[in-house]
């Protein structure tokens, strides 16, 4: 998995490429909650190159999203591949994390 990095404004825009399962999980955990602890508020998770999400995946963004209302920010998702949003729907974590289609979709939701 590669992760991606680009600070667009008061916005944090991580892209994530490949596999996010059990050996990858760890790096985008330290990625996000370095992130958050360093003071970013805002967010978007561009998941148009994530091929695989597992529940390891899931967890790790559950950890963030949890980390990230106790500062009074929020995760955005962008771009989800249809087999990636389906594992989001059926394990319940879609009304955690707004979702839009676009990038610009997403900026505009987190006031860019």
């Amino acid at each position: 998995m590669d992760i991606t990095e680009e600070k667009r404004g008061e916005v944090m825009l991580l892209g994530i490429k490949g596999r996010l399962d059990t050996s990858t999980a760890s790096r985008l955990e330290e990625k996000l909650l370095a992130s958050i602890d360093g003071g970013e508020r805002r967010l978007i998770l561009d998941c148009s190159q994530l091929d695989y999400i597992s529940s390891a995946g899931l967890r790790v963004l559950l950890l963030a999203v949890k980390r990230v209302k106790g500062v009074d920010g929020k995760i955005v998702l962008c771009a989800l591949k249809d087999q990636i949003k389906e594992v989001f729907d059926i394990a319940g974590f879609s009304p955690l994390f707004p979702s839009f289609a676009t990038q610009e979709e997403a900026l505009r939701s987190c006031g860019q």
